[in-house]
């Protein structure tokens, strides 16, 4: 190839060297290639998956963009718990995504670009009409949020458009009724939090939905709110803030262990199940909130509380992180498989959640290992639910 051919194909993957160095640079230059990142990977359960290699290969502008390993990360933080270099991984990987998003230096997943498609043009990963956000509050008597109300609950695109999930949003919702909580919805002035879109490489449109998000909480008067998602709760609370969206953000578990203890909520029977309880990764190791969970699931009377093999700061992701929730993985390859042994490992019957992609990822995985007669899937707010009725 002339000289000159040759520096105008490269000049994509240097600009793009260089977003990765805007992003991660400095945290690179700390890496001294001693692969616990890689050692530490959950798909290192399942697969081969060289993050030590990707860490090195960015290190010298050698990176193959093209490889599916650009689209792995669950961004699960496994790897920035144990970087003895406190080198932040899941950000390099995030920054390897947005130069393949900018600069079209490799193609993303098919899949993943018809979600973000569909979040792009209808704020929602499904794809389907902003009025239909509430359909999963009908008959429910939810009033809209209006300024003055205490709290909004935000419920997550996938509990609000997913017939199979909605379930959650509406155990939390009558929970929240039952504990007299003044609280509202936004329904169709809400989009996407946009925390796996920014994870999958697209910053504009990330910032798209944080503004317009912001924009619909300001204008209401939203001071609290109340999430499903642990997503949504890591996003509110550490990434609106550098676009001027601050306000006071709880996760679900959170408010409802204080309702709990300031006898708010009164259980009126027993639930008689050995549970086991699954750390959602941004609920755990990106939030630090582990406890909350278990005191609500040991405050119900008749349940008996286990723990898996992999429990606290050592969870196994479900596998949904970093907009892999939107992404084809091959059977043999799913982390929730894998969790949902460790669960009946310990002879739990429920499986118990706080997160809408664990309670997707673990029905799917009940399902397709024909497990539903050993173990059933629950949000914690639908055992409380239960319990009070």
């Amino acid at each position: 190839m002339p000289t000159e051919l040759y520096k105008q194909a490269a000049e994509p993957f240097a600009e793009a060297i260089e977003i990765i160095k805007e992003e991660g640079g400095d945290a690179l230059k700390s890496c001294y290639q001693c692969g616990l990142c890689t050692a530490t990977c959950p798909w290192g359960m399942v697969k081969n998956f060289p993050v030590r290699k990707m860490m090195h290969q960015s290190q010298l502008g050698l990176l193959d963009f093209e490889h599916e390993d650009m689209w792995t990360c669950v961004t699960c933080r496994n790897c920035v718990q144990r970087c003895p270099r406190g080198v932040a991984i899941i950000d390099v990987m995030r920054s390897m995504r947005r130069a393949i998003v900018n600069l079209g230096v490799a193609k993303v997943p098919d899949s993943l670009r018809i979600t973000m498609k569909n979040i792009s043009g209808t704020g929602n990963p499904l794809g389907e009409e902003a009025e239909k956000r509430t359909s999963w509050a009908k008959d429910l008597n939810l009033k809209p949020f209006a300024r003055g109300t205490e709290v909004l609950y935000f419920s997550c695109c996938i509990p609000a458009y997913d017939t199979k999930i909605q379930r959650e949003a509406r155990a939390t919702a009558n929970v929240l009724k039952k504990a007299g909580v003044d609280f509202g919805i936004l329904g169709a002035k809400e989009v996407c939090c946009g925390e796996s879109v920014r994870k999958a490489g697209d910053e504009t449109l990330f910032k798209t939905l944080a503004q317009t998000n912001i924009g619909s909480f300001t204008e209401a008067g939203v001071k609290k709110i109340v999430t499903t998602s642990p997503h949504c709760y890591s996003t509110f609370k550490n990434e609106y803030p550098e676009l001027g969206g601050n306000f006071e953000v709880l996760h679900f578990t959170q408010y409802l262990a204080q309702l709990i203890k300031d006898g708010k909520i009164k259980f009126t029977r027993e639930i008689k199940k050995k549970v086991v309880y699954h750390d959602p990764c941004y609920l755990g190791r990106h939030s630090g909130i582990y406890d909350e969970p278990r005191e609500i699931l040991k405050s119900i009377p008749g349940v008996e509380l286990v723990e898996m093999r992999n429990f606290r700061e050592n969870s196994l992701c479900c596998g949904g992180g970093g907009g892999r929730i939107w992404m084809e993985t091959p059977k043999g390859e799913r982390l929730s498989d894998l969790r949902l042994e460790q669960a009946l490992d310990v002879g739990a019957n429920v499986l118990a959640v706080a997160c809408p992609y664990c309670m997707s990822n673990f029905d799917d995985s009940v399902l397709t290992t024909n497990r539903s007669d050993s173990i059933e899937v629950r949000d914690i707010a639908e055992l409380v639910l239960e319990a009070t009725t």
